[in-house]
């Protein structure tokens, strides 16, 4: 569309032309113009030549009368146009004629409504009139310019308008004298307008720059008319500069909302409201700068770094944050500023403000979930580095503030990078947080190392002490306590020695320190009481351990063979003497070095307490068993009590007896078998009626070989057959045992004496001798091999003996 091609803006009913208006600004590029464009109005009565002015003054195209066919109304409602080749943009607007007969003399709304929209929409106000006119009050537009005036006296602060009045048709008249008449008619239409206090005093140089023009003649002076419009148009160059025809720009509405403004403005109008050039200012900015702002908001969100830099926060940290996410709103805001620049500066900036804060609102869960990767990085990085410290052999306080405060500096520097300039959000809320995480851990972590070193001096302390106490319990002895008290004084101190030096990097309070100290030694002392209480538990079976022990073997540990010549008697109350020691040791627990009477009040009572001439003494101390506690003694050390000492002692007896007896019998049974010769009276008979025999083997000595030779074969038959061992299971067995066994025997008997006879002779003698002796030395040997057997294998037989003792 060419640029001095008219449209229509408000049709001759008073409905605005929105469409065409948005087509005519696209077309002539009105919206990249900002503030640096100017409009133009003129007014004035029907058929005075105002659009033949318009097209000579601007080339446009505005739609003229043809006097051929007579004076008419021309323009119906309210044309625009761009002025074709004047610098910057200028819009000029041809308003229908005033005083029209098309519209009835009554019939004056539409006048007075366009003349106000020419006045507030314009920064150049063109009154076109008569030259014959001035002086009259009609034809002179005197009541349409009072309406204005009295409008303009409502506005809160109108910008000054030109008022420039075009007079055409110029007579003889010299400008000089029509100038006054008419600056004097417009200064009485001032004066007699109604003012608000505000303004009673306000001159109209305030308001408008009134200034007064004269063209000769179009249809007579044609050539002239054009030259002085020529000259005209150059004071519309420039206009909105200072000092130029719209040089006061307070109240402009940037290019880009002329539309939006003129329509709110024509509808206002049409409404009879009073006319408010700043509330109107204002409502204009408000809605265009809210419309930009909308605009803005909604390419951040599509911002493709935008969205990049959010999902990158989704997955983690990310380096430059706060940089790049400034940048992306700076850019969002400075394009903003560009298209709301030429608005209301408070709206402006409100709006500004308020699409800062919706971008802020927009990103802030963004910024809060990069703090939170910021804070589990630090509280992660502050773990990792705090553990290698601890394994590295680091002091546990020292090494817990370096990593934290190397962890802190680390997300602090986390943060200053995510810093939004646009933006003052806190960062404290995050930092005392991790800082608590951070303490969180350190006081886990402590808790866990110093439980990890009480197990570890508990463990020292029970493998040092447990297998220790036990031993020294089994071997129960008068230096046994004294001994654990020892081990305990030497254990716990080196017990208490590491955990001191192991907590001095912990940086704690003395009092806890201490408590964790004495709590170990305490431990130390349980181990001790709770080994002590076990081996209480099994006191009965340690006493007859001890009991079989030393009853069963001699000095030398060897066991003992009942020969008959031992002391039973004597060696039981040995032995029971030691495992009453045993029980006086284990009765009671001797940590600290206090003396008490426990195993003489037992001895007298267990052990003295079956003599025939016991006491009154005695039978104190018997009664005295027959309590819960011992003297001297604090109930929670004693492990076994008087009562239970008693009872121990009564089943230690009957459990034992049967070894007691045992002895004695297997004692009894080798004297038996030791005693093999007949009694002296057999002897006696025995040598008093064999006296005749044997004087007859002294004098005849062949018999004395014969014998000597039957008790060489019947000693080999004897050691041979094993006799003794055969009858050891009774009389029958041994019988039918020695009769499978007799001629095997002694069919080998003689075969040996048949080899030895069968040698040279000059052995025989020799042979005979050796013989003799093997067989004196095999009649020996299994002389005591019987003997002992028979001792061994002979049944026990009960014998009386006190065995209290």
């Amino acid at each position: 569309m060419d640029a001095a091609c008219s449209t229509q803006l408000i049709d001759g009913d008073g409905t605005f032309n929105v469409s065409g208006v948005d087509h005519f600004i696209k077309e002539v590029k009105l919206e990249e113009c900002g503030l640096s464009y100017a409009v133009v109005s003129i007014m004035g009565p029907q058929s005075s030549g105002k659009s033949t002015l318009l097209n000579h003054l601007f080339g446009t195209n505005f739609r003229e009368m043809d006097a051929f066919r007579g004076r008419s109304q021309t323009t119906k409602g309210i044309w625009i146009a761009r002025c074709a080749g004047i610098e910057p943009c200028t819009v000029v607007m041809d308003l229908e004629g005033t005083d029209g007969r098309e519209r009835g003399e009554d019939d004056t709304a539409f006048e007075k409504q366009s003349a106000l929209f020419a006045l507030a929409v314009s920064d150049i106000v063109l009154i076109n009139m008569w030259c014959h006119d001035i002086g009259r009050e009609q034809a002179a537009n005197k009541p349409l310019l009072k309406t204005v005036f009295q409008v303009m006296m409502r506005l809160f602060s109108p910008r000054k308008t030109t008022l420039m009045f075009v007079i055409r048709d110029k007579t003889r008249t010299p400008l000089e004298n029509l100038e006054p008449v008419l600056r004097e008619d417009i200064q009485k239409i001032w004066d007699a307008v109604p003012k608000p206090q505000a303004h009673k005093e306000t001159p109209l140089s305030d308001f408008f720059n009134v200034e007064v023009i004269a063209l000769n003649s179009y249809e007579e002076k044609e050539e002239l008319f054009k030259e002085q419009v020529a000259n005209l148009r150059q004071r519309f160059f420039h206009s909105v500069a200072p000092g130029g025809l719209a040089g006061d720009r307070r109240g402009v509405v940037p290019a880009n909302a002329f539309a939006f403004s003129a329509k709110q403005m024509w509808q206002v109008i049409k409404d009879n409201k009073d006319l408010d050039l700043p509330a109107h200012k204002v409502m204009v900015a408000t809605v265009r700068c809210e419309e930009i702002a909308n605009e803005k908001f909604a390419g951040f969100i599509a911002n493709e770094n935008w969205r990049e830099l959010e999902e990158a926060v989704h997955s983690g940290p990310v380096s430059g944050f706060g940089k790049k996410l400034s940048s992306i709103l700076q850019s969002c805001l400075s394009e903003y500023d560009t298209e709301a620049t030429y608005f209301e500066e408070g709206v402006r900036s409100s709006k500004r403000q308020q699409l800062q804060e919706k971008l802020l609102q927009l990103i802030q869960p963004t910024f809060q979930d990069l703090l939170g990767h910021l804070r589990s990085g630090a509280l992660e990085n502050f773990k990792d580095a705090f553990e290698k410290a601890l394994n590295a052999g680091e002091a546990f306080s020292a090494s817990a503030d370096v990593c934290a405060q190397s962890c802190v500096s680390k997300f602090d520097k986390g943060c200053e990078e995510a810093v939004i300039e646009q933006a003052n959000w806190d960062t404290s809320k995050t930092r005392e947080k991790l800082q608590r995480d951070i303490e969180a851990h350190i006081s886990s972590v402590r808790t866990a190392k110093l439980c990890e070193l009480t197990t570890l001096y508990e463990s020292k302390l029970n493998a040092a002490l447990s297998g220790p106490v036990e031993a020294l319990l089994d071997g129960a002895n008068d230096e046994t306590w004294p001994a654990i008290r020892k081990l305990l004084r030497r254990e716990g101190e080196l017990a208490v020695y590491g955990l001191s030096d192991a907590l001095s990097g912990f940086d704690m309070d003395e009092e806890t320190r201490n408590k964790m100290l004495t709590d170990l030694e305490n431990y130390a002392r349980g181990i001790v009481e709770t080994k002590a209480k076990e081996e209480a538990g099994r006191a009965l079976m340690r006493m007859k351990d001890r009991f079989t022990t030393i009853f069963s073997h001699d000095s030398d540990s060897m066991p003992r063979i009942w020969t008959g010549k031992e002391d039973i008697r004597a060696i039981t109350k040995m032995a029971r003497s030691a495992s009453l020691k045993l029980l006086s040791v284990m009765a009671v627990i001797r940590l600290e070095d206090e003396l008490d009477n426990i195993e003489k009040t037992l001895t007298l009572a267990l052990v003295n307490s079956t003599s025939n001439s016991a006491t009154s003494k005695s039978i104190s101390t018997i009664d005295s068993l027959a309590s819960s506690t011992w003297e001297q003694v604090a109930p929670e050390k004693t492990l076994i009590t008087p009562v239970q000492c008693k009872s121990l002692w009564r089943q230690f007896k009957n459990e034992t007896e049967y070894t007691v007896t045992q002895a004695i019998s297997a004692q009894e049974a080798n004297r038996r078998n030791n005693n093999w010769l007949p009694p002296p009276w057999a002897i006696l008979a025995l040598v008093v009626l064999g006296f005749n025999e044997f004087m007859t083997l002294l004098r005849n000595p062949l018999w004395l070989g014969v014998l000597f030779v039957g008790y060489l074969v019947s000693k080999a038959l004897w050691v041979q057959l094993n006799i003794s061992g055969e009858f050891q299971h009774g009389a029958l067995p041994g019988l039918l045992s020695l009769s499978t066994k007799f001629l095997p025997t002694v069919m080998n008997l003689l075969k040996k004496l048949a080899e030895e006879g069968q040698a040279p002779s000059t052995n025989t003698n020799q042979s005979s001798m050796n013989s003799s002796a093997s067989a004196q030395s095999d009649v020996t040997t299994n002389g005591e091999s019987s003997s002992s057997s028979s001792s061994g294998s002979s049944p026990a037989k009960s014998v009386p003996i006190d065995t209290s003792s």
